[in-house]
């Protein structure tokens, strides 16, 4: 079964009863036997949580925890103790290092926490997982479906084997009809049959899939208010947005796209990894530019780049040492001016502190980690020292990862949590925390809509307000308008919102980079500028060839926010060649 209940609906909680009750069931029956132990695999994040959540709230006398973690050395240790522990809890990545010894064991239950992890067929942590043996096996994921309906084919493959066919069965019966149903020139034959294989497989999986919406059974649960924050372009973002317009870069992208619709058009071989690598370095730039110029100009400026910026600044200052004033990137300001509405950071005589504590606690995500160290140091030890604060990201060991979440929770003294979307995003439980900002954005929506809901869950009692900050007239804003894109597939199997880079059409995903060519300051309409590379239909082509390069970015995107951040060094030294 796939329990895909919104996030916060307590699935681990019931996935732990479950496991609980048949431990109780089997002792209270007149055979008075014991199950085989239960494997839980989850994000690492997640593995001191496991084990909290079990402790809280199941009987000691039920279920005790063993948590699989550690080096080689501390694991093998560990594998002695499986036989005095029925619940062993693991991550993802451990059970990629020791498949074959996990393997080993018939399980009664493997239990997989955030599942639409094992959504690509052909990953190396999917094929792991699908090693395991287990007599029941149950999925738990607010959104089984992140990108397309191949994800659910890889997550009944891990369920039921078989009972959707095999891969290429299935994208022959639902997904190439659906993929053309999509087209907006179908025909009325093709929009037919896309409509019955999407009613074939509703049917069919709606029978394993349990999907519950906040709405439906928290009425009680305070609201969610998202408040969208839209900022101008400082004059040196605006200058950095602009060399990008105007440079050679721009123009190998639009050849690229020139190319592959030559080569589709001609039934020709589909676009190199190269081709979506190069779009997705441009991409990253102008987002990461949206942030914060530091995140692009690097602590080397280039010599072409220096003599840009001087003129911006007093005459012999160091060009770094400039950038990081905070008026150079507003969304700095915008989050100093929220959490001193939120009573964060302000001076206070000693009576009103004790008044201020705790009313209001942030959670604070962003996408690169660079960007935290940036907030660290430019804000809140230069600007906001009277700020406490924890961080969550990549580089804190897994095995820290949920102290530092009890520490959070539990001391109302500690002002804001800064998190990486990608680690702090998942299954953790912040409900101390009532204000979030989003300083960047996902392309996939579910990623931020997972991160909010780390403190809008059960359990929570204050209303809770969401921030984004978007910078005006920029590719961000075109992220935000993907995020409300159409969300067919997900939509219509499992009542989850979902979007893809692959559902635009071609003037949305020329459009991407015609932002760049606006002049943006204090306007939120785009204009197209000449050259640009859907200005020119001789230049832009049919657009089939720029649908085929981003058929492949989205697996360059997911891969690079999964691991560690994409290194741009070469498209920088290509930009300001």
């Amino acid at each position: 079964m796939v329990s895909c209940d919104d996030m916060g609906l307590g699935k681990t909680l019931q996935a732990s009863a479950i496991v609980a009750s048949e431990i109780a069931e089997c002792r209270s029956s007149n055979k008075n036997t014991e199950p085989r132990p239960s494997l839980i695999v989850c994000p690492s994040t997640l593995v001191g949580h496991w084990a909290f959540e079990i402790e809280k709230y199941i009987d000691a006398s039920l279920i005790s925890t063993l948590q699989y973690v550690g080096s080689v050395q501390d694991r093998i240790a560990l594998r002695e103790q499986f036989d005095k522990h029925n619940v062993v809890i693991t991550s993802y990545d451990l059970v990629r290092k020791d498949a074959d010894y996990l393997a080993q064991y018939l399980w009664n239950y493997c239990i997989l926490d955030e599942g639409h992890i094992i959504k690509s067929a052909k990953s190396k942590i999917t094929l792991a997982v699908k090693q395991l043996k287990a007599q029941h096996r149950l999925i738990l994921s607010g959104t089984p479906i992140q990108n397309n309906i191949m994800d659910l084919w890889s997550l009944f493959d891990f369920l039921m084997p078989g009972f959707l066919g095999t891969e290429r069965q299935f994208q022959a019966t639902y997904g190439k009809p659906l993929v053309a149903a999509r087209d907006p020139k179908c025909s009325a034959k093709d929009a037919e049959a896309g409509a019955l294989a999407m009613e074939a497989l509703h049917k069919q999986v709606m029978p394993f899939l349990l999907r519950r919406t906040k709405d439906e059974v928290l009425s009680d649960l305070p609201e969610k208010i998202i408040q969208d924050r839209y900022c101008d372009l400082s004059h040196v973002q605006l200058v950095l947005y602009e060399q990008f317009s105007g440079s050679h870069v721009k123009q190998e992208i639009s050849s690229m796209v020139k190319t592959d619709d030559t080569a589709v058009a001609g039934g020709g071989k589909q676009t190199s990894p190269k081709a979506s690598t190069h779009v997705f370095q441009a991409l990253q730039y102008l987002l990461k530019l949206c942030s914060h110029p530091l995140l692009v100009v690097g602590e080397k400026v280039s010599e072409s780049l220096t003599l840009q910026l001087s003129e911006l600044f007093p005459t012999s200052s160091d060009i770094i040492s400039e950038l990081r004033k905070l008026h150079h990137s507003p969304k700095l300001v915008a989050l100093q001016e929220i959490l001193e509405e939120c009573g964060i950071g302000v001076d206070t005589s000693a009576s009103d502190a004790a008044v201020t504590v705790g009313q209001h606690r942030v959670l604070i995500f962003a996408q690169h980690k660079a960007l935290l160290d940036i907030i660290e140091r430019d804000l809140f030890q230069t600007h906001m020292k009277n700020v406490t604060y924890l961080r969550l990201d990549g580089s804190v060991e897994s095995e820290r990862r949920f102290d530092i979440v009890k520490d959070f929770n539990s001391d109302p003294t500690i002002d804001v949590l800064l998190l990486t979307t990608h680690v702090g995003g998942l299954g953790l439980n912040l409900t101390s925390a009532d204000t979030l900002v989003f300083m960047e954005h996902d392309w996939n929506p579910m990623r931020d809509h997972q991160a909010m809901d780390r403190a809008h869950r059960l359990g929570q009692r204050k209303v809770v307000n969401v921030h984004r900050l978007i910078m005006r007239g920029t590719l961000e804003e075109k992220v935000m308008s993907l995020q409300r894109f159409k969300l067919s597939v997900a939509n219509a199997v499992i009542n989850a919102d979902n979007a893809s880079l692959k559902t635009m059409n071609t003037d949305q995903l020329l459009d991407l980079f015609a932002s760049a060519e606006t002049s943006i300051k204090g306007a939120s309409a785009s204009k197209r500028s000449e050259g640009s590379i859907d200005a020119d239909p001789k230049l832009m082509g049919t657009g089939k060839g720029l649908k085929v390069i981003l058929g492949g970015l989205e697996e360059l995107w997911d891969q690079s926010q999964y691991t560690e951040e994409y290194n741009l060094s070469q498209f920088l030294t290509k930009l300001n060649g």
